[in-house]
């Protein structure tokens, strides 16, 4: 709600509360309110400042321009919980080998092998695209599913003292990166991978299983967009209602037939690829209306390829290190 003419902005997550506003007078009101109207039930507790623990998160404020998100007591307890306990000296330098996206062999994994393979992938949520590949392994996890988690924690242990961080160059620019890989998965399935940014470190990330096989790397894409667009649209609404109006809304590709597509509709569409639904061309109408833009991007500085398979060696630190922002304490 509007309080003074600027927004007061109120989080709820069951019983946590993560209140903003320009004015401290503002949210002390809110405070003594909160009280006033649950205080019986439960004193309710506050914390000020620039440093904020909220849902396992450490969020600091302290430098201007800049918000750095920690995790690592989230971590900490996770590696604690795990049952497979890590050497002083074990070291992982990337969460994924390329074998990622196989079955893999072995027997599947017994009740309880199986129980804490699926609690502690889904506390990995965040950790794309191997959560999003094993994710989809619970249900029938096998002894190669298990070593991957074992891998990744192992990754987790090695980075826990990392955090994102997030700063913006404009917040009236928004940047997406999107792309696929296809037919990576065993069915021949194709996998989406998106980034957004607006200037350091990734605000958004995506990395799913397409639910459609495609004939070609550009149908592919065409799907990546598809699945990233709702995302792409809503984001460029939040930030209008927030009060920062987008001038550029772009999103990257590197496959150039499929900007042409995108852009162009049915104009560019040849007699191999008149099949495709026109849902895809949803997006070419929305760069009509002047709410994207699409521009190419080269392969090697697509953002979102590392969120569509497990990179490795100086390509993975490279996209790492543009997602996470800088690391200085």
């Amino acid at each position: 709600m509007m309080v003074n003419g600027k927004q007061l902005t109120i989080r709820f997550h069951v019983d946590d509360v993560l209140a903003s506003h320009m004015e401290q007078r503002v949210l002390e009101d809110f405070f003594t309110w909160i009280n006033e109207r649950y205080g019986g039930l439960k004193e309710v507790t506050c914390t000020r400042g620039r440093v904020h623990t909220y849902l396992g998160m450490t969020l600091d404020y302290s430098k201007n321009g800049k918000l750095k998100i920690r995790m690592d007591d989230y971590v900490q307890r996770m590696l604690d919980e795990f049952s497979v306990k890590f050497k002083v000296d074990d070291k992982q330098e990337t969460p994924a080998s390329n074998n990622l996206l196989e079955v893999g062999k072995g027997k599947l994994l017994d009740k309880d092998q199986k129980t804490e393979f699926h609690r502690f992938v889904a506390k990995h949520l965040d950790m794309h695209p191997t959560v999003a590949i094993l994710a989809s392994r619970v249900q029938n996890p096998n002894q190669s599913d298990w070593h991957k988690l074992v891998r990744l924690m192992r990754y987790m242990r090695s980075t826990k003292k990392w955090h994102l961080t997030l700063s913006a160059d404009n917040l009236c620019v928004m940047k997406w990166y999107v792309d696929a890989s296809f037919a990576v998965h065993p069915d021949f399935k194709s996998h989406t991978g998106g980034v957004m940014t607006m200037g350091g470190g990734a605000m958004q990330a995506m990395s799913k299983k397409q639910k459609l096989n495609s004939r070609s790397s550009t149908h592919a894409e065409l799907i990546g967009v598809d699945d990233a667009i709702t995302q792409v649209l809503w984001t460029r609404m939040f930030m209008e209602e927030q009060g920062y109006p987008i001038e550029k809304n772009i999103l990257y590709q590197d496959n150039m037939s499929s900007i042409l597509l995108e852009k162009n509709g049915r104009s560019s569409a040849g007699k191999r690829s008149r099949a495709l639904n026109i849902r895809y061309f949803f997006v070419t109408d929305q760069v009509e209306k002047g709410n994207l833009t699409i521009e190419h991007m080269p392969t090697d500085d697509m953002w979102g390829d590392y969120m569509t398979k497990p990179l490795q060696g100086e390509k993975f630190r490279k996209f790492r290190a543009l997602i996470q922002g800088d690391q200085e304490d």
